[in-house]
């Protein structure tokens, strides 16, 4: 991935332009030009009290440190998705995915309970399994199994979806893998594809009559595959192409010229963070470079449609393809087009339900180690931005990846819901035999109460929704 270099004086935290409305959205398929329109006014007054809070928040316990690098098995922590048990919410865990790893769960104490090795590569040559994203799905009928609850991964490296059964009961682990031996490619037509890993990144799952749906981007490229996962006769899970999205590459600016991102030469600007709004039928895109797409997928599927944008949207940059391989970006020549809340990159995405069609749109903006929460209806109007500091002796939040939230009571300090984020780098820093500093990464476990506190007025805490419903 890309290193962007931002100047030493600048803002990290809230830029104070507006976005423009510029008219309507022209999707033209990867490398086409549009237009942009917003779904809602994103101007520097949030809907929720005008103010367009920024606050900070604490984090209750994290779990241990892990590292990306050969001592540590390349495994550090990436992603995160919460299950919650029917029986017992204190005993929902935590699923995690690791770098070039496989994946972690963790009960809601932050202690391992599981640690599942990526799969092996099909050839001496090839790939090996990189689990990249998780997520959770409720109610998938299984053949020998029943209903069951699954948790759904992308594999960078297999390019492929990968399916587990989740049950805390099971003596050998709560996840076992029950993806069919012969898997198809997502996005390669060969293994030399994929091993040149423009493969399955990110990846999100939803329901709907009955059908469990997954949509999966692709790293390097500006498309979003969407999938149907099928139950086999052998009691595997498989799936089938549904479709594609594919978003601008290039945007028309109000000054009549046209930009698109900095990306690495091979690159086009990649998407990662994806969730859906289940009661909207309605697909959040994060477009690292770019900002927040919505697509209608339920009744019909729509064009995109920004929601927000990251503040270099429009700003000119150069690439310098050097050892450090850099995007530059020339913010004394910002044309003030950007977005307010955003900085490049936007990461993970997330969904508060508030119950009644209420609740929250959740984004990592990566650049700015803050979270921007948007209101949850059409409008998608800011909020404002909360950031999670150190304390209780647990380091602050920092280049978020990926993270999960949920309304429901979970026990203990999280009885008024919980937020699992990825944090990077972790600290207190560690060094290895030779002096050197590892690469640490953790998950932090944040109370959803102290998070609805820090603004005012308050934001929505509701236990009531289950995610079964």
């Amino acid at each position: 991935m890309r290193k962007v270099i931002l100047p030493s004086n600048r803002s990290l935290s809230v830029r104070s332009v507006m976005m423009p409305i510029l008219g309507t959205t022209m999707l033209a398929g990867t490398g086409g030009m549009a237009a942009v329109m917003l779904a809602g006014s994103v101007s520097t007054a949030a809907a929720h009290d005008g103010s367009g809070q920024s606050v900070e928040v604490e984090p209750e316990l994290e779990i241990r440190p892990t590292f990306d690098d050969e001592a540590g098995g390349y495994r550090a922590t990436d992603d995160a998705a919460i299950w919650i048990d029917p029986n017992d919410t204190e005993d929902s865990l935590v699923l995690a995915s690791q770098k070039e790893g496989g994946l972690a769960v963790y009960n809601m104490d932050g202690e391992l309970q599981q640690d599942i090795p990526a799969p092996p590569p099909p050839g001496s040559n090839d790939q090996p399994g990189r689990i990249n994203n998780v997520d959770v799905a409720y109610n998938f009928p299984l053949f020998g199994y029943g209903w069951v609850d699954i948790a759904v991964v992308s594999d960078r490296g297999l390019d492929q979806v990968r399916t587990y059964v989740i049950d805390p009961h099971d003596p050998n682990g709560p996840l076992t893998d029950v993806s069919a031996a012969s898997l198809p490619w997502i996005f390669s037509a060969s293994q030399e594809e994929v091993n040149e890993e423009f493969t399955a990144y990110g990846l999100t799952a939803w329901q709907r009559f009955g059908n469990t749906e997954v949509f999966v981007t692709q790293n390097g490229e500006a498309v979003v595959a969407h999938l149907r996962l099928l139950s086999q006769a052998d009691g595997t899970v498989t799936y089938e192409q549904a479709g594609t999205i594919e978003l601008p590459t290039q945007f028309l600016l109000p000054d009549g010229t046209t930009w698109e991102p900095c990306t690495d030469p091979d690159e086009r600007p990649f998407a990662e963070g994806l969730v859906v709004d289940d009661d909207r039928g309605v697909l959040y895109i994060a477009q690292e470079a770019v900002g927040i797409w919505k697509v209608r997928v339920w009744p019909y599927q729509g064009h995109p449609r920004l929601v927000d944008t990251v503040g270099e949207y429009g700003v000119p940059w150069t690439y310098e393809a050097d050892a450090e391989e850099e995007c530059v970006i020339h913010y004394d020549q910002d044309p003030g087009y950007g977005g307010k809340w955003l900085t490049t990159d936007v990461e993970g995405l997330a969904i508060y339900d508030g119950g009644h069609g209420r609740g929250y749109l959740i984004a990592s903006s990566q650049g700015s180690d803050t979270f921007v929460i948007y209101d949850r209806g059409w409008g998608n109007s800011p909020i404002g931005e909360f950031r999670v500091v150190a304390d209780h002796g647990i380091d602050g939040v920092n280049g978020t990846d990926g993270f999960d939230v949920t309304n429901v009571d979970v026990g203990g300090e999280f009885e008024d819901g919980l937020i699992v984020l990825q944090d990077e780098p972790n600290t207190p820093d560690i060094y290895d035999d030779e002096g050197e500093l590892r690469d640490n990464a953790n998950l932090k476990f944040v109370k959803w109460g102290d998070v609805a506190e820090a603004f005012k007025p308050e934001l929505i805490v509701n236990t009531g929704p289950d995610p079964r419903d």
